[in-house]
């Protein structure tokens, strides 16, 4: 990086005193400097200010490449900022970068919270539901929202779901002149904030939070009775295995329970689900649980619907499993792929046999009953037994 053309300079509420002596000589130097209208006025750059455009587009950045051009973002343009959307497309010799303290800093800053510790969640333009993984008594989360406004309707749903009595902060134009501290409960805000650039912290009190093992409850989760029932959906996303960034397709997806509950750990997932009623379910499983970024799902029947995706690194398939759709999906996977088949019908109880005999891995019969009345008295009643293959590709 011995002459970038990019320079990307976090700048925060106190304006050019608040940035490094290399920031400012880039600022000086810059022929064009792009940015939201606030931080172009914070930076008194005058005409050479560009305002971003809406929505933000980095290719107007990419048509000064090899001229001095200058970047500002707010704090660290790292995290949740543009920062990431410019590296991405230069060479590693265009572009250089100098952050000031996050939002998500600041406001640890001033309450003195482990910033290591907290949940940090952009919510600009997602939906409050990003925050159903994060709940929990006691938990602490920094939210970044659009405006006062934001703000507002973030308590109204907290308080809608039980977290009503959870410590509420509003933080505004934090390191300026005029920052803005004020708590609250959740379900006292009134909504008095000036200006727009809001950070909401919380310290949630209320409700338990969703478990974070593997075999939720069944009623979380909308369904038509199609659904790996908890407990074999616990085993089945054991033999699963899920780490973060990896990908799962989940074959006859019918709730979207085992998507869900791989996506909690952090992975994605392609939902492929031949009827429209239960894609549907899926959709509105992904959307409660605050996942509709991390599962997409796929209206169709194997292989059609396999046609454009990319390789997973672990498949499951729930249901409806014959060798036709055992070889267009086997033959579709690369090596270390792992693969979980489900059983209930003797005819595919026979083939999961066949292929645990040709392709090796783990075969096991699973029988659960629960107690239920008989009388005055009870009685266990068996489910249907399920079968379950597990192996490698």
């Amino acid at each position: 990086m011995a002459d970038p053309w990019l320079t990307i300079i976090g700048i925060g509420e106190d304006g050019l005193a608040g940035l490094s002596e290399a920031s400012r000589k880039a600022l000086a130097k810059a022929e064009t400097v792009f940015g939201g209208e606030r931080h172009l006025a914070l930076a008194d750059v005058g005409s050479r200010g560009r305002p971003w455009p809406v929505p933000f587009d980095a290719g107007i950045v990419l048509s000064c490449r090899g001229r001095p051009t200058a970047v500002l973002a707010s704090g660290d343009p790292f995290w949740h900022g543009a920062g990431a959307s410019l590296a991405e497309r230069l060479d590693a010799g265009e572009w250089i970068a100098h952050s000031a303290p996050s939002t998500f800093s600041l406001v640890a800053a001033r309450l003195g919270w482990r910033l290591e510790a907290i949940a940090c969640v952009g919510l600009h333009a997602a939906p409050f539901e990003r925050l159903v993984p994060h709940l929990a008594r006691g938990r602490r989360i920094i939210c970044l929202v659009r405006d006062e406004r934001a703000a507002g309707d973030l308590a109204k749903w907290l308080t809608a779901r039980g977290w009503g009595a959870s410590a509420f902060w509003t933080l505004a134009a934090l390191g300026g002149p005029r920052e803005s501290i004020k708590a609250y409960r959740a379900d006292g805000f009134a909504g008095d904030l000036a200006g727009n650039l809001v950070a909401v912290a919380v310290e949630a009190t209320g409700a338990q939070g969703i478990p974070r093992s593997s075999g939720l409850s069944d009623a979380l989760f909308v369904h038509d009775g199609q659904i790996t029932k908890r407990p074999v959906r616990a085993l089945a996303l054991s033999a699963l295995a899920p780490r973060p960034g990896e990908r799962l397709w989940d074959i006859g997806a019918g709730s979207g329970s085992i998507s869900v509950e791989w996506a909690l750990c952090g992975g994605t997932a392609i939902a492929i689900e031949a009827r429209d009623d239960r894609a549907g379910n899926v959709r509105s499983n992904a959307a409660a649980f605050g996942l509709a970024h991390r599962i997409t799902v796929v209206t169709g029947k194997v292989p059609d619907a396999l046609a454009a995706l990319e390789a997973p690194d672990a498949v499951f398939i729930g249901g409806g499993l014959d060798l036709a759709m055992f070889d267009a999906i086997w033959s579709r996977l690369p090596p270390g792929t792992r693969l979980v088949a489900h059983a209930v019908t003797l005819e595919t109880e026979a083939l999961l046999g066949e292929l645990h005999q040709r392709h090796g891995g783990e075969l096991m019969r699973v029988e659960i009953a629960h107690a239920a009345p008989l009388g005055r008295y009870r009685s266990w009643e068996a489910a249907r037994p399920v079968v379950q293959w597990s192996t490698v590709r």
